[in-house]
């Protein structure tokens, strides 16, 4: 495992700016044609490609109605929902949490309208893993470029994965393409984006994100591009990681 202990940095991981920021966006997540409409149109393939690959870790029929049943998920920087609620229907028991309160109210109301069982936390990853917990399966999607001290981060990810167990974390390489398309495209010319959602700086190179997460106790078994169709809005994975990406990590022993 890391040398870094989660349980000796509570909140270290959190920046303020960053969740303020996501703060302010809670009461328009799950507006398909609001600022987090990329996540919406991104959702589905997230989803089927977290869902396939646990289903193949752990033997189970992807076509049965609730699949992931049996199985403890922990969605970390969770927003008002967006992975916890489907991961939910397919019949995983799911904790979301987030360093937002108002994201998880948010969270929270969308899950009762919606009649989907989730239990939503305002808490950071050091703490439920100073607090003993561990999961099936953790995720961090789209979060590792928003935090302040990723290695930490990581550490605490690492730290919540059961032996035996997966972590699943999408973000966003550190390269031309993606400062000319995930950065200036998006936020300043289609307007995708809320304007500042991102800081090109903390973009993750798979590279440096596989030699953190060999650091904390994970091991980087698979990794795939995610692309929008231009012409559908529909995104695909793709052997393109130069923008986009998701990676399956996993924890070996105890």
């Amino acid at each position: 495992m890391a040398s870094i202990n989660p349980a000796d940095h509570p909140g270290a991981t959190a920046d303020r700016e960053e969740v303020a920021r996501f703060a302010r966006l809670a009461e328009r997540w799950w507006d398909p044609d609001g600022p987090m409409r990329p996540l919406h149109r991104m959702n589905p393939l997230r989803i089927g490609w977290i869902r396939d690959h646990v289903a193949r870790r752990h033997g189970l029929d992807v076509a049965r109605p609730k699949p992931l049943a049996g199985l403890s998920v922990l969605d970390i920087g969770c927003g008002a929902g967006l992975a916890s609620e489907p991961l939910a229907r397919l019949g995983a028991g799911v904790t979301g949490i987030d360093a937002a309160g108002e994201a998880i109210e948010a969270a929270r109301a969308q899950a009762a309208e919606a009649g989907v069982g989730v239990t939503y936390r305002t808490a950071a990853p050091e703490t439920l893993a100073a607090e003993g917990a561990s999961f099936d399966v953790v995720l961090a999607l789209e979060v590792v470029e928003h935090v302040a001290d990723r290695p930490a981060f990581l550490a605490a990810v690492a730290a919540l994965v059961r032996p035996g167990g997966l972590a699943f974390l999408s973000t966003l390489n550190r390269t031309p393409r993606s400062l000319l398309l995930a950065k200036v495209g998006a936020e300043y010319v289609l307007r995708w984006l809320p304007p500042g959602t991102h800081d090109w700086r903390r973009f993750v190179r798979p590279s440096e994100l596989g030699a953190e997460l060999r650091a904390a106790g994970l091991t980087v078994r698979d990794i795939a591009g995610m692309a929008m169709d231009p012409l559908s809005g529909r995104w695909r994975t793709s052997r393109d990681v130069s923008v986009n990406y998701i990676v399956m990590a996993d924890r070996v022993g105890g």
